[in-house]
């Protein structure tokens, strides 16, 4: 019988893209792990030699971003990746500890349902079919609807260098039909062992509520704060850089500026000396009523534009030269939209009267929108770096770095990653920078080294009798245990 119906249609395509990557993904098991890092090995290097061609592609499909910008970000995922996990053990033993006589045998997942954003469509296509592969699984895409022609030929790209190094071609494979129902048989097939999730907060949820293990992420809505002791000049620049990286799409950019109140004409002046434009009161109000919609989610209008469209789409005037648009704000929340998150050149900007009172606001903004995700300061005092360490609620606090890219691992020593994981705090299953380890089970290996008797022996009640018990002092209690350890 011939389907015609859409949702059928899409719904049968899935089931036979899950049947070819089961079966890609069992072949994959009997491979070495040589083997698969020369898969994931040419993976990286036909996303390099493909990277200005579908960054092109993503930029004019979906509006958002710069090409420039999206090159570096698929050579980031590509390469960039693949240097990060090309030595990592992943396939067969792992591990093996001879004192505890314990042996970790690495065990993949199976197939993997990717969820992928239109904000980074081909980067992130790029580095999930990497980490997938090289921790031994399949990977079954499900394209965003406004990306899905970019999707589509970086997975062609993918499937291509994938076959030239000797590995099945359905290892990567991606949903042409994109639909609401395509995307739910996706999570729930019973062959689907995870999903890895990238994009909007309701997707998000749909995939943790599917029933399947998943790995997800919330939004980010991190705050930078320019302490007293920063290099004024330099932390600008690298807030600048970083939210103007691809008109801000990547999730870790900085969504608000917060200094201390006796700073505020000091950062403000240098912030409009490298390209920051502040709006005037009656601005701010208008382009408040235009970044967010009804519901209080963000406008996607907004999204991966530069300030020069953004003006235009509020009907607010601003000059040619300005990077970043800046508004003052003075609270969080509902009523406050600039507090919100905003995948846009376009920040809020807070004074507090000390650093303390930077710490609360920064921890009100991050528990409204983004708990778990990324923090930024600029200082050089290490005793502000510990004292916010300790206390904002954020997986990765970043130090002295362009917010964007040291969240994704690019200017910091984190692992390279589109997928940031934000923790129990923000509804995450893990706050890691998600990689290849994330992606597969560890089988442990235990050999005996006691004997009942020798439970017996080592939980036998303490040499202290009753009458003692009344007097002894805790110190000949201790030194009982510590001989008994030590006899062990």
């Amino acid at each position: 019988m011939q389907l015609y119906d859409k949702d059928l249609l899409s719904v049968q395509e899935v089931r036979e893209l899950i049947e070819k990557a089961k079966q890609a993904q069992q072949e994959l098991s009997c491979k070495s792990q040589a083997e698969v890092d020369l898969i994931v090995k040419s993976i990286a290097k036909a996303g390099v030699r493909n990277a200005q061609r579908l960054a092109k592609m993503a930029q004019e499909e979906t509006g958002f971003g710069i090409v420039a910008d999206k090159t570096i970000k698929n050579i980031f995922a590509s390469q960039g990746v693949y240097e990060r996990i090309k030595s990592m053990k992943t396939i067969g033993e792992v591990s093996r500890d001879e004192e505890t006589k314990i042996c970790s045998i690495a065990v993949p997942m199976g197939v993997i349902a990717g969820l992928i954003p239109s904000t980074n469509p081909t980067s992130t296509t790029l580095y999930k079919s990497e980490i997938a592969i090289k921790a031994g699984n399949s990977i079954v895409f499900s394209p965003h609807p406004n990306a899905q022609k970019s999707i589509l030929e970086t997975v062609k790209v993918i499937r291509q260098a994938v076959a030239e190094a000797g590995g099945n071609e359905n290892l990567v494979s991606c949903v042409t039909i994109p639909t609401m129902q395509s995307t739910e048989v996706l999570m729930r097939h019973p062959d689907t062992s995870l999903i890895l999730a990238t994009g909007g907060a309701g997707m998000v949820r749909t995939a943790y509520s599917s029933g399947t293990p998943a790995i997800g992420v919330g939004p980010g809505n991190g705050p930078a704060y320019i302490e007293r002791t920063a290099d004024l000049q330099l932390a600008v620049k690298r807030i600048m850089d970083s939210k103007t990286f691809d008109n801000g799409t990547i999730c870790a950019s900085e969504q608000s500026v917060i200094t201390d109140t006796d700073r505020k004409e000091a950062v403000k002046a240098e912030m409009e000396r490298q390209g920051a434009y502040f709006l005037s009161p009656e601005q701010s109000a208008k382009l408040s009523r235009f970044i967010l919609r009804a519901d209080g989610t963000m406008n996607p209008m907004i999204v991966g534009r530069s300030v020069q469209v953004i003006a235009k789409l509020a009907e607010i005037e601003i000059p040619q030269s300005a990077r970043v648009i800046v508004a003052e704000e003075d609270g969080v929340g509902r009523g406050h939209p600039y507090s919100n998150e905003k995948l846009a050149p376009i920040l809020a900007f807070y004074t507090e009267d000390n650093y303390e009172k930077v710490c609360e606001r920064c921890r009100e903004i991050l528990h409204y929108e983004g708990a778990g995700h990324t923090f930024a300061i600029h200082t050089t005092d290490q005793k502000m770096v510990d004292y916010f360490a300790t206390r904002i609620p954020a997986s990765r606090i970043l130090v002295n770095t362009p917010s964007a890219l040291g969240g994704i691992g690019g200017t910091t020593g984190l692992m390279p990653a589109l997928t940031l994981g934000c923790g129990a705090i923000g509804g995450s299953a893990t706050s890691d920078n998600v990689g290849p380890l994330n992606l597969l089970n560890l089988r442990h290996v235990a050999y005996g080294v006691k004997e009942i008797e020798d439970i017996r022996r080592d939980s036998a009640p303490l040499d202290v009798d009753s009458d003692e018990m009344g007097t002894v002092q805790i110190d000949v209690i201790v030194q009982k245990i510590i001989e008994r350890l030590r006899a062990m």
